[in-house]
């Protein structure tokens, strides 16, 4: 994707603020948005950067940042773990290309943390973000642990995880195997990305759209894409598939009730032949999901798209049921993310 760097300050800077003053006169708030912007060079050589590591790029930002803060990272490999506090929004990564800058680690859910405690599933995400306005772009994300069989306990092994608001991210890789990507909460926009693993490799409670994105299975036996995390309703989550590509091996269910209310929408994808039968999983198979969930597909082909249409609370969505899952307004775009990006 061609990106222009003062397009994209011009977006994030004027934009919001556009927003941001707009309301403020309207209500008579003083704007508190980011004022300006800075680069921050790294470079894992030493050679042309001000730090050597991206954590040390992101502990330069001051805390309750008000100024776009691109942090610029050369090609090279970055094995580290990164944290984005909540206190640090309007940070950007962007890389040299996924294939050429990556940070890794390989923590899993079975591992001892500093406490001597295990360190469950949300705490090995090799770069965790808890801020808001963060993107990134032209980086790939990995988790190095080795690929678990079905079963087995305490493999988990994020490679990134996002729990901060309006996030967008843009031809970026996330590699890993049991759930590589953690859509944990808040507002999130994927365009141009590849997303692999095997075993729930795309779950949580976002409120996601993933948009021309490769979803890539490397299961032996047995693995699933997505498995969402919606328990109420009222709850505006859910993961939105458009216009994206299902490969690799299987089989592996396209989806899987991880909350009661679990909502996954796939629109204009194509399926390889590696859907399980069925298509979906119901996770449990004892909570009747199956009448609260919310699985639709919208105009989806290839030689696996029969089997996404699987099973009777899987439905072929009229175009009315599936517009608000094809337009960014589903994460509320309009107001974050610039006609351009999306």
């Amino acid at each position: 994707m061609a990106f222009s760097l003062t397009s994209f300050f011009f977006f994030f800077i004027s934009v919001p603020a556009f927003f941001l003053l707009a309301a403020a006169k309207h209500h008579r708030h003083h704007w508190v948005g980011h004022t300006g912007h800075r680069l921050i060079k790294v470079d894992v050589k030493g050679i042309s950067g001000e730090f050597v590591s991206v954590q040390a790029a992101v502990d330069a930002v001051p805390d309750y940042n008000t100024v776009n803060t691109l942090i610029r990272i050369s090609p090279g490999y970055y094995v580290e773990k990164v944290v984005v506090p909540a206190k640090k929004p309007y940070i950007t990564f962007e890389g040299g290309g996924k294939e050429t800058t990556v940070i890794e680690w390989h923590d899993r859910a079975g591992d001892r943390g500093p406490s001597g405690q295990q360190l469950r599933t949300y705490r090995t995400a090799s770069v965790t973000v808890f801020a808001n306005y963060f993107s990134a772009r032209n980086i790939s994300f990995k988790n190095t642990a080795p690929a678990p069989m079905p079963g087995m306990q305490g493999w988990q092994a994020a490679a990134f995880r996002i729990s901060g608001d309006k996030a967008y991210f843009s031809g970026c890789g996330f590699y890993g195997a049991q759930d590589t990507l953690c859509d944990d909460a808040g507002r999130h926009y994927f365009k141009e990305c590849y997303i692999e693993g095997s075993i729930d490799f795309i779950f949580g409670n976002g409120r996601s759209m993933y948009k021309d994105c490769e979803l890539h299975s490397i299961a032996t036996r047995f693995g699933s894409i997505a498995a969402q995390d919606r328990n109420s309703p009222n709850e505006k989550t859910g993961f939105a598939f458009v216009r994206c590509k299902v490969t690799g091996s299987g089989p592996i269910y396209v989806g899987r009730a991880m909350g009661q209310y679990s909502r996954i929408v796939y629109a204009y994808t194509y399926f390889d032949d590696v859907v399980a039968h069925g298509g979906w999983d119901d996770w449990d198979h004892t909570s009747n999901k199956n009448q609260t969930v919310f699985f639709g597909v919208y105009k989806c082909w290839g030689p696996g798209a029969s089997k996404v249409k699987g099973v009777s609370w899987a439905r072929e969505l009229e175009f009315e049921e599936a517009h608000p899952f094809l337009v960014k307004s589903f994460v509320n775009g309009r107001h974050w993310i610039a006609p351009s990006d999306a």
